[in-house]
């Protein structure tokens, strides 16, 4: 193997391109892909929060969730509670209705039953003085004879 100028001069060339490279294009270029590196490593990094705050959220919400569901149990059980009692008051406030127009109704009867029994007192009263006019052919004045009539009416 001949080493000749012309490859001395190619060695000289590449060295001063390697040199070249080295000093003005390398820095440039290793700026670049360090701040590549640095902002993959940044949305990795962001990427990783965001699943992070995603479980938490996820976990909050799950918590809210039962939160919710236990509240809405308790509401309807207040709510089915509420219910009950407003059946048994108007249970309660019907019966008592009730009663009162039972009661109503016996005290109508009664007086209708002591009404009809005063005016069967006074018929029997008439028809009696009736009788006893025929009996004695004479006519007996009823007003006259009001107190004796009372009397009979009581009686019967």
């Amino acid at each position: 193997m001949d080493i000749n100028l012309t490859l001395l001069a190619q060695a000289v060339v590449f060295a001063a391109f390697i040199w070249f490279t080295a000093r003005f294009v390398w820095p440039p270029l290793m700026r670049v892909v360090e701040e590549r590196q640095k902002t993959i490593a940044d949305g990795l990094a962001a990427a990783e929060r965001g699943m992070k705050s995603l479980e938490d959220a996820s976990a909050r919400s799950d918590e809210a969730l039962k939160s919710a569901r236990a509240q809405a149990q308790d509401i309807l059980a207040a709510a089915n509670k509420q219910a009950v009692q407003i059946v048994e008051q108007a249970k309660a406030t019907a019966k008592a209705e009730g009663d009162r127009i039972v009661g109503a109704a016996r005290e109508e009867t009664q007086r209708e039953v002591a009404q009809a029994k005063d005016q069967l007192r006074k018929q029997v009263g008439e028809l009696a003085v009736a009788g006893a006019a025929k009996i004695l052919k004479r006519e007996i004045d009823p007003k006259a004879h009001a107190d004796v009539l009372n009397e009979l009416a009581a009686r019967v």
